[in-house]
C-alpha cells in the first residue's frame, strides 16, 4: 500500500488515446466513412480532429454536421470502428495506472465522450472496473470535448470540485476542455499529439503514455502540482 499522500480527491482520465490505443483506428474508419461517403478528407487532417465533439469533427472536415453527407459518414465510421475492434489494444501500465491510484484513495473517473456504443467496447477491453467509480459517456452532454460540459458531469458524479481533481488526456481537446472547467490536466503523448501542443494547450505536465506516469507518480502534479485557483 502506498505510503504518501495524493494532492488531488480525483483522477479524470480520458480513454480513447490515453487508456486504450484507439486512435489510429478511429482515424481509418473516419477516412473510409468519407470516401465512401464522397468526401475524401486526408488522415492527418482526421487526426488532428480526433477527441474533439462528433459534431464539431464533421463541420470541421466536411463543413457541416447535420448534412445527409456528414450523416452517412457517421453511420458507415460506427459501422468500420465496430468491425476493427479486434485491433484496439490498451495501452501499456494502463490497468495498472487505475489500480495505483485507486489503492491510493484517490477517485478514479472515465470522463470521455464517447457514445455508450464504443464505451462498451472499451470497458470490455480495459477490464478496470474495480478501479472505477464514476463513468461518463457522450449521453451525459449536449456538446462534447473542447467545450467543458463532459468535465462539469465527471466532477458532480463524484463529488469533487475542479480545485480537487486533475484531467489525463491525450489530445489538446482534452487539455481544453479540462481548462475550461477549471481543472489542471496531465497530457500524454499516446494519441500522437506533442508534448509542446499538449503544453501549449494548457496541460501541467506531459508523460509518454499511462506507463510513463505510472512510473513517475509520485513526481507528478497527482501529488506535486500546486492546485488551480478556485
Amino acid at each position: 500500500m502506498p505510503v504518501s499522500k495524493p494532492t488531488v480527491d480525483a483522477v479524470l482520465l480520458d480513454i480513447d488515446g490515453t487508456l486504450v490505443d484507439s486512435n489510429y483506428v478511429h482515424v481509418d474508419a473516419w477516412s473510409r466513412a468519407f470516401r465512401e461517403a464522397g468526401r475524401p478528407v486526408p488522415s492527418w487532417r482526421i487526426h488532428r480532429s480526433i477527441g474533439m465533439d462528433g459534431s464539431k469533427l464533421l463541420g470541421a472536415l466536411v463543413g457541416s454536421s447535420d448534412s445527409a453527407l456528414a450523416g452517412e459518414a457517421k453511420r458507415l465510421h460506427g459501422e468500420y470502428y465496430a468491425a476493427a475492434s479486434a485491433d484496439l489494444e490498451v495501452l501499456p501500465g494502463a490497468r495498472e495506472l487505475l489500480a495505483d491510484l485507486n489503492s491510493r484513495g484517490v477517485t478514479v473517473v472515465l470522463a470521455t465522450s464517447a457514445p455508450e456504443s464504443e464505451l462498451s467496447t472499451l470497458r470490455d477491453l480495459l477490464e478496470v472496473e474495480d478501479s472505477v467509480e464514476v463513468v461518463t459517456s457522450g449521453d451525459d452532454a449536449e456538446v462534447a470535448k473542447p467545450e467543458p460540459d463532459i468535465i462539469a458531469v465527471a466532477l458532480e458524479r463524484a463529488g469533487v470540485q475542479a480545485v480537487d481533481a486533475l484531467m489525463v488526456g491525450d489530445s489538446v481537446w482534452d487539455i481544453e476542455s479540462a481548462g475550461r472547467a477549471g481543472v489542471r490536466a496531465i497530457g500524454v503523448r499516446s494519441g500522437g499529439i506533442s508534448r509542446g501542443e499538449l503544453l501549449e494547450a494548457g496541460a501541467v505536465a506531459v508523460f509518454d503514455d499511462p506507463a510513463d506516469l505510472l512510473a513517475n507518480i509520485e513526481k507528478s502534479p497527482i501529488y506535486s502540482g500546486e492546485k488551480a485557483s478556485a
